[in-house]
């Protein structure tokens, strides 16, 4: 386990090697976020972003998509694979959200997680860049790798990740770290090869040269 002092630092070494922290999928409000992230299960975040401009010029409202033919969402996001059942938990939850919160995205993780195809990575990542909620912990494929091969834990289980990262890192940094983690497991510590000669973590990790996924 890695101290909350190795965390700060981490913290700080990331913050200068990638000074904007950016959520990875396109969206402009909190409804559209949801569902671009549901689309991404199994799915790029590049192939999301071709899709959901089509998506929301042709429903640019919740009550659109609640009320929209469920085989008209399923030909618009036919190519982001498993579009049965992601069309189906699209127009589940905007018919929710209609009817229920009055257009709204709920502010809890209880509330996110009851509707249909939201997991806690899907509720962290909207508590946190929407509602800005300290101590949220994004734990996708990067965020987990990059947690185990910089020693804060050895487990893929993404809620061990959450919880060992949430008792680590500074709470109001832990969105953001996570947001960068993404950025640096994309350009530097990739699933294939951590390419640590040019890694700004280098010092700090204790799994250096680490050449096949983990």
């Amino acid at each position: 386990m890695r101290t909350k002092t190795d965390a700060a630092k981490m913290v700080a070494l990331l913050k200068e090697a990638y000074p904007v922290e950016i959520c990875s999928l396109d969206y402009a409000d909190a409804w559209q976020l949801l569902v671009a992230v549901r689309l991404s299960a199994q799915c790029t975040d590049a192939r999301v972003n071709q899709i959901t401009p089509v998506l929301f010029a042709r429903y640019p409202t919740l009550q659109a998509l609640a009320d929209a033919p469920l085989d008209e969402i399923e030909g618009i996001i036919r190519s982001c694979g498993f579009y049965h059942s992601k069309a189906k938990d699209l127009k589940a939850t905007a018919q929710i959200l209609c009817e229920k919160y009055e257009g709204l995205v709920p502010k809890t993780m209880e509330e996110l997680l009851a509707l249909p195809g939201v997991g806690r990575k899907s509720a962290n990542l909207i508590l946190g860049d929407v509602y800005h909620v300290p101590g949220v912990v994004i734990a996708d494929t990067h965020c987990i790798r990059i947690s185990n091969r910089l020693g804060f834990l050895a487990s893929k289980d993404p809620l061990k990740v959450e919880n060992a990262l949430r008792k680590a890192l500074p709470a109001e940094e832990s969105n953001d770290f996570c947001h960068r983690l993404v950025l640096h497991g994309r350009a530097v510590c990739t699933a294939r090869t951590a390419h640590c000669s040019r890694c700004v973590l280098d010092a700090l990790c204790p799994k250096k040269g680490v050449k096949q996924a983990d």
